[in-house]
């Protein structure tokens, strides 16, 4: 969970708010047409938690602009927090919807003891008439909740370890239209990670409890890989979606002459649904999705991974690595009602939902008896069309986790 999930307590608090109007001239994110920005300002008290992180509070204060359809389309909300394991963290978050076609997210997080956060992403889809799609996310971070249990399905509460992963790199795309609904897209990612003790000393450092040889990548590893997916929807948004299908493959490679540690292949399948009554007050959403990396001394976190706010909602992040994994989530999305409080109208909903998921050395492997069943439930909280806030809390052989985030985890 990094710093700026906790900002799902915005959706929470609206009657802590005050409505103000801002010049345009003075705010680069505002539309020449509009001559004054609506500005919602909210200060409030953080209370977030996640299996892995642990409880953070604190305080922020959140900046929600306004466009001429009075639409939120840019959120600030610099914050100070507190946390046992990391000490003292100052964030600073925010998310610019420029259009429909373009967005900017970033984050700058620094904390007392060994975590901190520093990403840009970006979407552009304007160029070559609106065909060309650009996605690069940038970033660098230090994170001192990191977990390993070990490899396989059965791998083990009590062999739980704390690390610190710290990585940077890049990762870019770009897709453009061959069939109807079919997007063809090519990318490169470029990654750098070394290991280091973490910030949760209760539990043992991992290379205290593995080797080296047990564990390839704890001593650090590079990877520069390249991909090709082809992608195709009908979705009617594409980040929150409440009608349509995507269906993605896609094919990945890792090569040791290119700047890797190690060479490998992987590929991954992915489709999901989403199906709603005709008053879109309740959508059934559904995800299966598959992947297998091979190769020769693969880094540990470049294996399959399930486990954490978007896989299975039972189990912190990392609590499950192998060589393949098979994975399920299905929810229902269930409107309660519609609030508008400072002329931010935000839909409230519940989502009873069952992730079900392994992971395994080959797909020859898999068991019945190895797939991890997590029920729960979630509450939602959705400005549409950009901005959603989500308490999810899952249930696994572990015990309960509980996330807040934000956005759909599919």
């Amino acid at each position: 969970m990094r710093a700026f999930s906790i900002l799902f307590s915005i959706l929470f608090s609206l009657l802590a708010g005050c409505t103000s109007f801002i010049p345009s001239t003075v705010l680069p994110t505002s539309s020449p047409a509009q001559p004054y920005t609506k500005m919602v300002t909210i200060p409030l008290p953080v209370i977030a938690t996640s299996p892995n992180e642990g409880v953070t509070y604190g305080a922020l204060t959140a900046f929600l602009l306004h466009n001429e359809k009075d639409e939120v389309s840019a959120l600030f909300a610099p914050q100070l927090n507190q946390n046992e394991n990391f000490g003292t963290t100052g964030t600073i978050y925010g998310a610019m919807y420029p259009s429909p076609l373009r967005s900017i997210e970033f984050n700058l997080s620094k904390s007392t003891r060994v975590n901190e956060d520093y990403e840009v992403r970006v979407r552009d889809q304007h160029l070559m008439e609106q065909k060309l799609e650009l996605n690069a996310f940038l970033y660098s971070f230090t994170d001192g909740s990191a977990r390993f249990f070990g490899f396989g399905s059965e791998s083990k509460a009590v062999d739980e370890t704390n690390f610190a992963d710290r990585e940077y790199g890049f990762t870019a795309s770009a897709g453009y239209p061959i069939l109807t609904n079919t997007i063809l897209f090519l990318g490169d990612r470029v990654r750098k990670l070394t290991v280091d003790e973490g910030a949760v000393k209760k539990l043992q450092y991992l290379r205290d409890h593995f080797t080296v040889d047990e564990i390839p990548g704890s001593d650090g590893f590079a990877t520069h890989a390249q991909s090709i997916s082809v992608v195709y929807s009908t979705l009617d948004a594409p980040a929150m979606a409440s009608s349509g299908v995507r269906a993605r493959l896609t094919l990945e490679g890792s090569l040791a002459g290119l700047g890797s540690t190690a060479g490998f292949g992987r590929y991954e399948g992915e489709l999901k649904g989403f199906f709603p009554v005709p008053d879109t007050r309740f959508i059934s959403a559904g995800r299966v999705a598959f992947g297998q990396t091979r190769g020769s001394s693969i880094p540990f976190l470049e294996r399959s991974i399930l486990g954490g706010e978007n896989t299975l909602r039972g189990f912190g992040k990392n609590r499950f690595i192998d060589n393949s994994y098979v994975l399920c989530n299905l929810e229902e999305r269930i409107r309660l009602f519609r609030w508008e409080v400072f002329d931010v109208r935000a839909d409230w909903e519940l989502a009873p939902f069952v992730d079900i998921g392994g992971v395994m050395d080959s797909f020859g492997d898999l068991r019945v008896g190895n797939l991890e069943v997590n029920p729960g439930v979630g509450f939602r909280a959705v400005v549409r069309p950009n901005i959603l806030g989500r308490i999810d809390v899952g249930f696994g052989k572990d015990g309960a986790a509980v996330f807040v985030g934000l956005g759909y985890p599919f």
